[in-house]
């Protein structure tokens, strides 16, 4: 029995400066790392207890990879070597810039600096009916969620004479041609060509339909336009249908309706199409713009000189980027690295320096020998060459010694095999009307 009246945030007075960071995902993470172990005290606060690699989160959704090789706990992370290091699994509900205070679920705590590094969420727009029934892939509960339902569908559809019935269950709509739309896309069409078929001989998987829905001109919106034309050929092999200047107009959990009149029926509506900032109750209403934090060069919050955002929830303009940055891992390192110098400099009182952000590339899978890249340079590679720079690159970035084995050694095995060793339905569900957020709440079925 969780005692939850007698909890308290129970982090202890310190006479060093206090550093509260808010998100343990890539910025928060690298910051941590960076900062001064004897000059701060550092209180990590998150919701969840472990920091992802989100660029590999469609694959625990595909059946690729288990969700332990692509996470790492935050108290492993900060052990030995960080005696003045807390973290707490607990929610922030609010900031006060005034007292220095920030709100959580279990009480206040004082701050002599604050960063937020909160990230983003799925951004539905405010259509309600999508937010309800589509399954959004932004957190390890949402890809397990996603693994079961796609798994799900096709032991239903095993078991259904009806053929109306289920064509609505071997249809899969992606709204979105992001990386994580086009990923996605190319993890589910190899499942149809080499796996699905030997573990459900009764289907015909050739009337297994995979959609990706896109509201611009082209996939891959935010690459060049050399990486967009060849994902899209790519696609089209893998026999993928492409929806362009379509956008979703509503979902009920069985049909799909397209803003050109279009209707699909299908059980599984995938979102990818858009994020929005999670933003902190408290910060002054002209910090915010577009669902993200106003913030300088240095990443304060404009008008705050000791609360600083970093990673996708920080929109810093500048002539090159007047958008702010791209929502990619890239940003949020280099932020967090970047920001951890300017607070040690801080205490030495020197002056902070402005950030500068280094483009390394982007990157995006299709499928096995089938990826694009674009490079420092104005360099584009695709194929093979690009697929094998993306294996690279996501090893290196992998989270953990043990974890860059596990995916290393996943992926061997996958491409002699073509199998996909996690194909377990774990905890069955099933959507509810009584939704709060974009959480599902779950039910197994046996109970």
């Amino acid at each position: 029995m969780l005692y939850v009246n007698k909890l308290s945030l129970n982090i202890p007075d310190t006479k060093k400066l206090r550093v509260v960071v808010i998100g343990g995902g890539f910025g928060g993470v690298n910051l941590v790392k960076k900062l001064s172990k004897k000059n701060f005290q550092v209180v990590l606060l998150d919701r969840q207890n472990y920091n992802g690699f989100w660029p590999l989160l469609y694959q625990v959704a595909t059946a690729g990879l288990e969700p332990d090789s692509i996470a790492e706990p935050l108290r492993k992370m900060f052990g030995k070597g960080y005696d003045d290091f807390h973290f707490r699994l607990v929610r922030v509900t609010s900031v006060n810039p005034t007292t220095n205070t920030i709100t959580t679920t279990l009480g206040d705590l004082t701050y002599d600096y604050l960063v937020i590094a909160t990230g983003t969420k799925s951004n539905y727009f405010g259509n309600e009916k999508i937010k309800q029934f589509a399954l959004p892939l932004k957190r390890m509960r949402h890809a397990l969620e996603l693994r079961s339902q796609i798994l799900q569908v096709f032991e239903q559809a095993n078991m259904i004479k009806d053929e109306t019935i289920r064509q609505g269950l071997l249809n899969i709509v992606i709204a979105g041609a992001g990386p994580t739309g086009v990923e996605l896309a190319g993890a589910l069409s190899e499942m149809r060509k080499y796996v699905l078929p030997r573990d459900y001989p009764g289907i015909d998987f050739r009337k297994m339909n995979i959609y990706v829905v896109e509201g611009l001109d082209r996939v891959l919106p935010l690459m060049s336009s050399q990486a967009s034309r060849k994902s899209h050929r790519y696609l089209q092999e893998m026999g993928i249908v492409i929806k362009l200047n379509t956008k979703v107009d509503s979902y009920d959990g069985e049909v799909v309706k397209f803003s050109d009149g279009n209707e699909i029926p299908t059980q599984t509506l995938i979102w990818a199409a858009g994020v929005t900032g999670i933003i902190i109750n408290g910060l002054p209403h002209e910090t915010i713009a577009g669902g993200r934090i106003l913030v300088n060069e240095l990443n304060q919050v404009m008008g705050l000189d000791n609360i600083f955002a970093i990673g996708d929830i920080a929109l810093m303009r500048s002539k090159k980027y007047p958008k702010g940055h791209p929502g990619i891992a890239q940003p949020a390192i280099q932020q967090g690295k970047h920001l951890a110098q300017n607070l040690n400099r801080l205490f030495r009182n020197k002056q902070m320096k402005p950030f500068n952000y280094f483009d390394k590339g982007t990157l995006a899978i299709i499928g096995r020998s089938r990826a694009v890249a674009d490079l420092p340079g104005n360099i584009h590679l695709s194929g093979f060459l690009a697929w094998m720079t993306w294996l690279i690159v996501h090893i290196y970035y992998s989270i953990g010694f043990r974890n860059k084995l596990v995916v290393l050694s996943n992926w061997i095995y996958r491409f002699f095999t073509y199998q996909r060793g996690n194909r377990l339905i774990i905890r069955p569900f099933v959507r509810t009307e009584d939704m709060e957020g974009q959480e599902f709440v779950k039910r197994n079925q046996e109970e």
